[in-house]
């Protein structure tokens, strides 16, 4: 018989016969994980001198250890999220006792690790173009450093502010919110003097948006689907009745219980990893322009094609275009009144992406490759891909681009595009080991408080095998084909509305006061996360202004 929890307060309730959370733990596993922790640090530390060293850039030590601040922050937030909204992914398999807490956690951490080496990187720059175009081009400004401690310290304080009571909250939306606060008050203290780069792409924002919204209702139908079709098809009634006792399930739902936690961790190690990633790149980009500005990987033998491509899509929109003009400075200034006004459908601007595009070739081939590209000519020539990029999207996105280009220029411009993205949104494999060992090591600390929430208090009845399996089945599938399409989306959101579908489909019935708690998360997290974050962008550059250092 399902064991419920209708008879205690919520802050109080917990199954007569639950699983086990506290364990003791073996010496050695402590050291062990500070060794691991110690020795991401030290490999990211001596990652970054050797790729400085190696490319000739000398960084002052003040520089440096601005550097390791920021990174030290970034890779927080990603602990931070790893025990947050992991804790969603391990608690189905601790509550029907399919594996004891302490194992589910490090294999948890171990997927996750998994998930965030085998991610695109797709999701991470997605959630950069969010930001200000104005800053991400100067980034390395004092007003770049602002925005991005602002918007990490702003998620942060967020998360660990829930996570202290329990509250399943999304890490996704905390750092969505503070990207928005930042580019929103950005735009506010710029009193409209650099027009759509001071503020957010909100194309982008609804677009990115949009799937946090709607990612949530998906797992709350689909569990709720999914647990009816289950019912139909496979008769075992140990499926959907309460774990008896401390006993592990029959082996075979086991083994689905612990594949489907695989798959929930695996997946969110490939989404949320990624928002760490691109914010560590940003990081890198302003504080060592040298080494990270362009993708110095890419082999010399790529270039020929990339000039091809370059000059395949200068001819495209020189086709188009209005008078031909050699001045680069000029069509640097035609792009970026474009991108401010969000208008990039005329023929001066092909004309404009002509010119610059065929620059951009010219000193790319000159130089042989992105990798010979000296100190002083990088941070120009990627600010000049970077316009190029993103003005190109934004003709492409135009309802008459079809109309005026043809398939094959269509075509051109793409391959170019692609090229332009490889040479300049790119992630090292440093940065992902480190940011997957940030991550992987945050699942096994503090996800206790969390796993009672999604355990205990959703559903009024005990988490039955079947409502644990079609909670992670539809959270997993959501999440990796958000990922295929370069959309961030929140774990936790997705997996608690799983498991309160499953609830309902199961006649368990939803706890109010734990899902309008969750609701009222949901609501509060982007507009609390603006404001930390916006108040925290103006709170720093007064201080810049105040010592003189803007």
């Amino acid at each position: 018989m399902a064991t419920t929890f209708s008879a205690l307060p919520d802050s109080v309730q917990r199954p007569s016969s639950g699983p086990r959370l506290e364990s003791p733990l073996h010496p050695a596993s402590r050291w062990l994980f500070l060794a691991v922790l110690l020795g991401g640090f030290a490999y990211a530390g001596f990652s970054i001198f050797s790729d400085t060293a190696q490319v000739g850039e000398q960084m002052a030590t003040g520089v440096f250890l601005f550097l390791g601040l920021a990174l030290l922050i970034a890779l927080g937030f990603e602990f931070v999220n790893g025990f947050h909204d992991t804790a969603n992914a391990v608690a189905t398999v601790i509550y029907t006792n399919s594996m004891p807490a302490a194992v589910a956690v490090v294999w948890s951490g171990f997927f996750n690790f998994l998930g965030v080496m085998f991610s695109s990187g797709a999701v991470a720059y997605s959630i950069i173009t969010l930001l200000p175009v104005d800053l991400i081009l100067h980034v390395g400004s004092n007003a770049g450093f602002a925005m991005i401690f602002a918007l990490l310290l702003a998620a942060v304080l967020w998360n660990l502010a829930t996570w202290y009571v329990g509250l399943p909250n999304s890490s996704s939306h905390a750092l969505i919110g503070s990207i928005l606060g930042v580019g929103f008050a950005n735009q506010l203290i710029s009193a409209g003097s650099k027009g759509g780069t001071a503020g957010v792409d909100w194309g982008q924002a609804e677009k990115v948006l949009s799937a946090l919204l709607f990612s949530p209702l998906l797992g709350f139908i689909g569990a709720l689907l999914l647990l009816f079709v289950m019912k139909l098809v496979l008769r075992n009634p140990k499926l959907y009745s309460a774990p008896e006792g401390n006993a592990p399930p029959p082996r075979g739902i086991r083994a689905l219980l612990i594949g489907t936690c695989t798959a929930v961790s695996f997946a969110h190690g490939g989404n949320d990893g990624q928002k760490g990633m691109g914010l560590i790149m940003l990081i890198l980009i302003g504080c060592a322009p040298t080494a990270y500005a362009l993708n110095r990987t890419m082999p010399e033998s790529a270039t020929p094609a990339f000039v091809a491509s370059a000059t395949a899509a200068a001819e495209a929109f020189g086709a188009h275009g209005g008078a031909a003009n050699s001045d680069v400075g000029a069509a640097r200034t035609t792009l970026t009144i474009a991108l401010q006004t969000k208008h990039a459908a005329t023929p001066t601007v092909y004309a404009a992406v002509d010119t610059l595009s065929r620059d951009v070739s010219q000193r790319i081939g000159a130089f042989g490759s992105l990798e010979k590209v000296p100190a002083k000519a990088t941070p120009n020539l990627r600010n000049d891909m970077y316009l190029v990029l993103d003005t190109t999207r934004l003709v492409t996105k135009d309802a008459g681009a079809a109309r005026i280009f043809s398939e094959p220029e269509l075509k051109a411009i793409a391959g170019y595009q692609a090229n332009l993205e490889q040479g300049t949104r790119y992630i090292p494999l440093w940065v992902k080991i480190t940011v997957a060992l940030a991550l992987g090591l945050g699942t096994m600390v503090g996800w206790k408080r969390i796993v009672i929430t999604v355990g205990e208090r959703i559903g009024k009845t005990h988490l039955t095998y079947g409502m644990g399996a079609s909670a992670e089945l539809m959270a997993a599938g959501t999440i990796l084909l958000a990922q295929n399409y370069g959309l961030p989306v929140s774990t936790t959101h997705i997996l608690t509305s799983g498991v309160a579908g499953a609830s309902v489909a199961n006649g368990a019935g939803l706890r109010a006061k734990t899902v309008t708690s969750m609701a009222l998360a949901w609501l509060l997290t982007l507009p609390v996360a603006m404001a930390l974050s916006g108040g925290l962008y103006w709170l720093l550059l007064t201080l810049l202004d105040i010592f003189g250092a803007r």
